[in-house]
């Protein structure tokens, strides 16, 4: 039963990525005739400034690997920042339970 429980929960996980990404309508062309960005970040809005304050800056270094389009890019960062949520989470976990545990003993080793 538990293996069921945790291959609905995995399906479930993917589908709550997937569908939304899938639904999403691209929209019509701004009035400057570029095509719209829908998950466009601070990072793509700091490039522009800086092309407009400095025309001739390069990047010092290329990214290792480019996303295929925003959505993905936006769906890495998203990974990640939930990888590291979940780390912290675990860890203070861990941390709070080894402090009760600790307390517990002592308290018994104290009777």
């Amino acid at each position: 039963m538990k293996r069921h429980q945790n291959l609905l929960m995995m399906i479930a996980v993917v589908v709550l990525v997937a569908v939304p990404l899938w639904m999403v309508h691209k929209p019509a062309p701004g009035p400057d005739g570029k095509d719209v960005e829908i998950f466009r970040g601070a990072d793509d809005q700091a490039k522009d400034v800086i092309s407009q304050l400095a025309p001739g800056y390069h990047p010092w270094f290329k990214p290792l690997m480019e996303p295929p389009s925003g959505e993905i890019g936006s769906l890495l960062f998203a990974l990640q920042a939930a990888l590291g949520a979940g780390f912290i989470g675990y860890y203070l976990g861990m941390s709070v339970t080894r402090a009760r545990m600790r307390r517990e003993f002592d308290k018994e080793a104290q009777c």
